[in-house]
C-alpha cells in the first residue's frame, strides 16, 4: 500500500504540474496568479488523504463533502490531460501541415487559450455526462448451457453485483437502484464478488436494510475485494454478514444439489496463498456438480482452469472513466465481458461493477447488474 501511494502521489503531482504549465501559458497568468493556482492544487491534491483522516474521525458530514470534492477533481483533472493530448496532436498536425503548405494553404490557427478553454468545455461536458452514467445501472444479461445441470427442468439463475464500493461517495441512493434490478432479476442466487463496503457510511444501518431485503431462494454468498481490507477486514464481514451474506473465505459451499460455490480471498488479505490454495480447495469440491468460483480479480489461475464450470471476478471497473480502461489492460487484460478457455471447460464472467470508486462518475462504462442464467444441456 505504501508504495501504491507513492506511485499514485507522484503520477499526480505530474498531472498537477501538466495543467498548471498548460492553465499559465494559456491564461497569461502573472507569477503570483500561478502561485495562488499552485496552492490551490496543491489543496486539491491533498483531500483524498484529508477525507480519510475525518472519516477515522467520525467526521462523516464534512469527509462525504471532501470525499466529492476530491474524488471529483481528481476525475476531472484525468479528463483534462487525455482531452489536451488529444488536442495538442491535432495542433501539432495543423503546424506541420502549415510549415509545409504554400502561404495561401495554411490553417488558421486558434489561440492557447481557445484550446485551453475548449478543452475545459469538454471535460466539463464529459463530467456531467458521468455522473448520470453512473446513476444509470445496466442489467447484463449471458444464458451459458452446461450438462452438469442436464437433470434440472428449468434455469437456475444468478445474479452477481460487485464493486458496489459503499462509502461517502456511494450511499443508500445508488443502492437502491442496484437493489431494485436485482429484485427485477428473481435471482435463486446473489454473488457479491468483493469490494462491497469501502468506507464508513452516513446512514450504514439503512444499507443493511436494503441489502438484507433480497432473499433469494437459495442464498447470498459474498467474497472480499481489497477495499474490505484497507478499510479494515473485521468491520466488514460484519456488514456483509448483517446484510444477510455468507462470505466464503477459502471455503466451498453445497447449494441446491448440482450447484457448489466456492469462494477465496483476494490477494490483498495478509497470509494470502496464491494458486496453491485456490486449487486445493476446488479438488476438494464433489466433481460431477456445476462448480462456481467467486474470486474478486479477474485473473484465472492455471490450476483452476480445469477444476471450475465459471468464474465471477470483478475489481477492473472496465476502467470507469475512458480511457483508463486502456491502462488496466495492461495489468488485467480480460476487464469485461464473458471470456472462454477452449479445450478447457471453465469460463469467465467480469463485471463492470455495480457502484464506483473515487470519482462519482463513469465514462463508456456503466455500472452494471449482471443476470447469468444457467441453463441443462446434453453435452458439453
Amino acid at each position: 500500500m505504501s508504495t501504491f501511494l507513492a506511485v499514485f502521489f507522484f503520477l499526480y503531482s505530474i498531472l498537477h504540474l501538466y495543467l498548471l504549465v498548460k492553465a499559465r501559458a494559456a491564461l497569461y497568468l502573472s507569477a503570483w496568479a500561478t502561485l495562488l493556482l499552485a496552492l490551490l492544487m496543491v489543496f486539491m491534491m491533498l483531500l483524498p488523504v484529508l477525507t480519510r483522516f475525518l472519516e477515522n474521525d467520525g467526521e462523516i458530514a464534512s469527509a462525504r463533502l471532501t470525499a466529492y470534492a476530491g474524488y471529483t477533481w481528481m476525475a476531472l483533472l484525468f479528463l483534462f490531460f487525455c482531452t489536451s493530448i488529444i488536442i495538442d496532436a491535432v495542433r501539432l498536425a495543423v503546424y506541420l501541415f502549415d510549415s509545409a503548405a504554400p502561404k495561401g494553404a495554411r490553417l488558421s490557427m486558434p489561440s492557447p487559450g481557445a484550446f485551453f478553454l475548449s478543452t475545459c468545455a469538454v471535460v466539463a461536458a464529459v463530467a456531467v455526462y458521468g455522473w448520470f452514467e453512473a446513476r444509470h445501472i445496466c442489467v447484463e444479461h449471458v444464458t451459458l448451457s452446461t450438462p452438469r445441470l442436464a437433470s434440472r427442468p428449468d434455469r437456475l439463475r444468478i445474479v452477481q453485483v460487485s464493486d458496489i464500493h459503499l462509502g461517502l461517495t456511494v450511499g443508500t441512493d445508488r443502492l437502491r437502484r442496484i437493489t431494485d434490478a436485482i429484485r427485477e432479476a428473481k435471482p435463486d442466487v446473489l454473488v457479491s464478488t468483493g469490494d462491497l463496503l469501502d468506507g464508513r457510511m452516513a446512514d450504514e444501518e439503512g444499507a443493511v436494510g436494503l441489502l438484507g431485503s433480497l432473499a433469494p431462494r437459495l442464498g447470498k454468498f459474498a467474497v472480499t475485494g481489497n477495499h474490505e481490507f484497507y478499510m479494515g477486514i473485521g468491520r466488514a464481514i460484519s456488514f456483509t454478514t448483517r446484510a444477510g451474506f455468507r462470505v466464503l473465505r477459502g471455503e466451498a459451499v453445497g447449494v441446491d444439489g448440482g450447484l457448489n460455490i466456492a469462494g477465496v480471498d483476494d490477494p490483498a488479505g495478509p497470509g494470502y496463498k496464491s494458486g496453491a490454495g485456490e486449487a486445493a480447495l476446488l479438488a476438494s469440491v464433489p466433481k460431477g456438480s456445476f462448480i462456481l468460483l467467486l474470486k474478486h480479480r479477474p485473473v484465472m489461475d492455471g490450476g483452476s482452469v480445469d477444476l471450475i464450470d465459471l468464474q465471477l471476478s470483478g475489481h477492473v471497473h472496465d476502467g470507469q472513466i475512458f480511457p483508463f480502461r486502456l491502462i488496466g489492460r495492461f495489468f488485467f487484460p480480460l476487464i469485461a465481458g464473458l471470456y472462454s478457455f477452449p479445450p478447457h471447460p471453465a469460463r469467465l464472467y467480469v463485471s463492470r461493477g455495480s457502484g464506483t470508486w473515487g470519482p462519482p462518475i463513469r465514462f463508456l462504462a456503466p455500472p452494471e447488474v449482471t443476470i447469468i442464467d444457467l441453463i441443462g444441456a446434453q453435452g458439453r
